[in-house]
């Protein structure tokens, strides 16, 4: 389905209120032309974002890649970690600009919704730094290096008519709906929709309509895209002709008329499963190509089989009819008699080089005419065993080529379903965080950063929590819910937590002491005259310290609502809560590394729960710095 103005217009005014203050976390190549951006925010859950040719939307799945993007690379080095900034449309047409900000640079992905669509991405001075495909027409070229030039305006915008430009439907001999199409870029839906809703014959020329009617029509057209890019709209997936989904129903009565809880939600599920479908596409068209060139081997070797064959049976026909001729007493093969019989059986004697030859079914035998009759049958002979043997040779490598073909053909089927369409799991609102649950089954939460401290505190914090830091510049505020209910253990876990997520893990700092207060005790802003970082903040009265006894963690893998989730913090409360876990310390490998390997062996001990958590959700687990993995077992909750 095209993808239209209006819709478009939608889709940027509704993704740009929900992915406000987010940032790209990730960015995954999903198909050649669609690009799946993982956005995140640090109080909010993360949204996923797909830009495609197709269209743009929110999406609550995942499709594993089904071929490479050539951008996304280059997306990656120059977007990733910047906050999403802006998206607008470029008037009416179906362009969006998607500006990204951070670090002092700006960019521009510009993503074309039109003919057969086009991704770019620009520098602040919209010059062109990639782009899925160059473009070289009469009224603009487009390629890296060059200025981009959005495409030249058709007709009218459409957010900004008046009712006198409708006047023009008077002066033209056009169909009304089809005037209207091309006046303002609206697809054949939309066009014959609005004269429907005007209860008027979409069919009638221009110059048909009356004054009356024109104002009815303009009206009409004003409000469906009102309805349309406000939001005030009951979308629905339709799927007589070909599937797709619509913001508005035409058609009330039609049967085939599927309703949606919102226009995005639609274009997820008719995009997703026109994604899957071309992967499947691929896909096949590959294993296609790998079985057709098997099958022609195949019938050659089989047709070399018979070649072979039918040599081998000539070659020992001629020396059964030698034989003949030695019983009837001809002695010579240059014997009258003898090249008479061998004419009728095709067969030629010749010399060539000076070396006599016998030519049988196009095969060249070398021998003597000076020899015996018989010692030429017996040279005929061997000459067909050694026929026979190639036969063989052939039939193995055509049983070989068979078991591939065999192979290939089951490969294939079982890729009918091997594109993997994943739910997005929507993660509970801790998991933005650092978090475990402690032994007592306490909810201990962690920034990550700056920001994430400052959340934690602010955002989090109740009255009968208990506040934790590490007695060392480079820590984490931690908080322990609920702590008025738990016991030392909890307390002292959480201390422990504090510690290892501070600047003590990745220096291999052992012996740091951590600290507690209560909520009261925290300051959110300085002192008359001081100033206070992001993410601190000032502690009045008494300290409660908890010595760190070493430098120890455990990423664990838990069950959660369905799915299975990572967590990483003391042991003990890791190992009772998690079916997997791994201990890890301070130093050895980097934190890419430490989660590839983590996750490598809580596949081999058979289990599949780490099967689809991505290695970034490892990482993301990890303390910063440098881990060595020192055991990896299974834990103490069964999901049996």
């Amino acid at each position: 389905m095209a993808l239209a103005g209006i819709e478009l217009r939608y889709l940027v005014d509704t993704i740009s209120k929900q992915a406000k203050g987010y940032y790209v976390s990730n960015i995954y190549g999903i198909a050649r032309d669609s690009i799946l951006f993982k956005l995140h925010h640090t109080e909010k859950a993360d949204l996923f974002l797909m830009i495609s040719t197709m269209g743009v939307w929110l999406t609550s799945v995942k499709i594993d890649q089904i071929e490479p993007n050539k951008l996304q690379r280059r997306l990656r080095n120059d977007i990733l970690r910047l906050k999403l900034k802006e998206i607008k449309q470029i008037g009416s047409e179906r362009v969006a600009y998607f500006i990204f900000e951070g670090f002092g640079q700006e960019f521009v992905l510009v993503t074309e919704f039109f003919g057969d669509g086009n991704i770019i991405l620009c520098n602040e001075q919209m010059k062109i730094l990639a782009l899925q495909h160059s473009i070289d027409v009469r009224h603009r070229k487009l390629g890296v290096g060059l200025e981009y030039v959005p495409p030249p305006q058709n007709g009218l915008d459409i957010f900004n008519i008046d009712e006198k430009d409708f006047h023009e439907l008077k002066q033209t001999d056009l169909i009304g709906a089809k005037w209207l199409g091309r006046t303002l870029g609206l697809p054949k839906k939309y066009a014959e929709g609005i004269f429907k809703i005007a209860n008027i014959d979409s069919k009638i020329k221009g110059s048909r309509l009356t004054f009356d009617e024109i104002k009815i029509i303009f009206k009409t057209t004003q409000e469906t895209v009102s309805d349309v890019t406000n939001g005030r709209h009951k979308p629905v997936i339709v799927t007589s002709d070909k599937t797709e989904v619509r913001p508005i129903n035409f058609n009330e009565s039609d049967e085939s008329c599927v309703k949606v809880g919102s226009f995005i939600e639609g274009l997820d599920m008719v995009f997703t499963e026109s994604l899957v479908n071309q992967g499947k596409t691929i896909q096949s068209t590959a294993s296609n190509k790998k079985i057709q060139e098997l099958e022609s081997q195949l019938s050659e070797q089989e047709k070399a089989i018979e070649v072979v064959q039918e040599r081998s049976n000539s070659i020992t026909k001629v020396a059964n009819s030698l034989f003949e001729m030695i019983s009837s007493g001809i002695t010579s093969i240059q014997d009258t008699r003898s090249i008479e019989r061998l004419e009728n059986l095709n067969v030629k004697l010749l010399t060539e080089k000076g070396t006599t030859l016998i030519v049988v079914a196009d095969e060249k035998i070398r021998i003597n005419y000076e020899s015996s009759l018989q010692s030429i049958a017996s040279a005929l002979f061997n000459e067909a065993k050694h026929q026979a043997r190639a036969i063989n040779s052939i039939e193995e490598i055509k049983n070989k080529t068979q078991k591939k073909l065999e192979k290939l053909l089951t490969k294939t089927e079982s890729e009918e379903n091997s594109i993997t369409v994943s739910a997005i799991r929507k993660k509970n609102w801790y998991e933005r965080y650092r978090w475990f649950f402690t032994t007592g089954g306490h909810l201990a939460i962690g920034g990550r950063d700056a920001a994430s401290n400052s959340a934690v505190i602010r955002k989090h914090l109740n009255n009968n929590d208990k506040i934790f830091h590490a007695d060392i510049f480079g820590s984490p505020f931690f908080i322990l819910k609920d702590a008025d209910a738990s016991s030392s253990i909890s307390m002292s876990e959480v201390a422990h937590a504090t510690v290892c997520f501070s600047r003590a893990w990745r220096e291999g700092l052992y012996g740091v002491t951590s600290y507690w207060v209560n909520p009261d005790q925290v300051k959110k802003s300085a002192p008359s005259g001081e100033f206070l970082p992001k993410g601190s903040f000032t502690i009045e009265g008494q300290r409660n310290f908890i010595k760190a006894q070493t430098l120890k963690l455990a990423v664990g893998v838990l069950s959660q609502d369905d799915s299975f989730v990572l967590t990483c913090g003391p042991v003990e409360p890791i190992k009772k809560n998690s079916i997997l876990y791994a201990v890890i310390e301070p130093h050895g490998i980097e934190m890419v590394e430490a989660a590839k390997k983590i996750k490598n062996e809580f596949t081999k001990l058979g289990e599949d729960v780490a099967k689809n958590i991505s290695i970034d959700d490892f990482v993301r687990v990890l303390p910063a710095g440098k881990s060595q993995v020192k055991e990896i077992k299974h834990g103490n909750f069964s999901l049996v």
